[in-house]
């Protein structure tokens, strides 16, 4: 399940954005977390698995699109099809909003079923 990012959930964001392989040095990790904490275009999600939380996912919200800036599955969970629910999920939340990729996302969001044959 998909939660919307809280500031007490600060510890464990950050480590599942540490996976990204551009956020992994503490300074540019930390000013991508002020971005999502302060932005309020920029929005932050978690994916809750029984009881822990093993995915991220970080959007940045435009008037009629939405960019997925950050996802990031924990290497334990990987190829169990989280990121492609985070991705679904995402999806029915932004409703009719189109769905881009950055260079880094871009890579992944081509393998994954999207609404209106988005990317």
């Amino acid at each position: 399940m998909l939660y919307r990012y809280k500031k007490s959930f600060e510890k464990i964001a950050m480590g599942l954005l540490s996976f990204m392989p551009k956020e992994r040095e503490l300074k540019k990790l930390q000013q991508t977390m002020h971005i999502y904490e302060e932005n309020p275009d920029w929005q932050l999600y978690l994916w809750k698995k029984n009881e822990d939380f093993v995915g991220l996912l970080g959007i940045e919200m435009a008037e009629d699109r939405f960019t997925v800036h950050h996802i990031s599955v924990n290497p334990s969970h990987r190829g169990e099809g989280i990121g492609r629910a985070m991705i679904e999920k995402i999806q029915q939340i932004m409703q009719d909003k189109k769905m881009l990729a950055t260079k880094e996302t871009e890579a992944f969001l081509t393998k994954c079923p999207s609404k209106k044959g988005e990317l």
